[in-house]
């Protein structure tokens, strides 16, 4: 607890207080008053500093980033058992889920973003992927189906993750279309 306030904004700010409060003493403009002047500069920075945000939900971004790790990790083992190009295809999943879960505050500050990541990685990409594979083997490389069932099934996740990350960058992609319509009528 004593740990967490030194690095919080109030007492930051509680410092920014007195150590102002210091140079006002040694620039001569309070006299033997100065500690009472330091200690009461520290109290108001640290009442007037705005408090902590509160944080219900923790953060699980890397949490998040090492199933999806351990989850590639071990499709990758099992890909003479899988069809052609369903562990390309994983792949390629997860490097979008990876590139959104490298910015963790980004992804927090939208709960249904998150919430969908979370899903992707936690439960739709795995359900997928484990009723597969504990397929008996053989059974599975006689019914065509069942690998159909699942190439069907990362392709329609891939174009969810997509989906996703459409939305976690639809602010960027706007603020470059306001670029552009900017410079075209800054020449025009």
């Amino acid at each position: 607890m004593m740990l967490r306030y030194l690095g919080s904004t109030k007492n930051l700010l509680g410092c920014v207080g007195g150590l102002a409060g210091v140079v006002l003493y040694l620039t001569g403009v309070v006299g033997w008053s100065w500690p009472f002047v330091v200690v009461a500069l520290y109290l108001a920075g640290a009442l007037l500093a705005p408090g902590e945000k509160v944080r219900l939900v923790p953060d699980t971004s890397a949490e998040l980033r090492s199933s999806l790790e351990t989850l590639v990790r071990r499709v990758s083992s099992q890909a003479s058992r899988m069809p052609a190009s369903t562990v390309d295809t994983v792949g390629r999943i997860a490097e979008v889920l990876r590139d959104l879960l490298s910015q963790p505050a980004r992804l927090a500050a939208d709960p249904d973003l998150r919430h969908a990541v979370e899903r992707l990685v936690r439960t739709d990409l795995p359900l997928s992927l484990e009723t597969y594979l504990n397929l008996p083997w053989w059974f599975a490389a006689r019914r065509a189906g069942a690998g159909s069932e699942l190439v069907t099934q990362l392709d329609l996740l891939e174009a969810e993750a997509h989906r996703v990350a459409e939305r976690f960058y639809a602010s960027d992609v706007d603020r470059q279309a306001d670029h552009t319509r900017y410079l075209r009528d800054r020449d025009g």
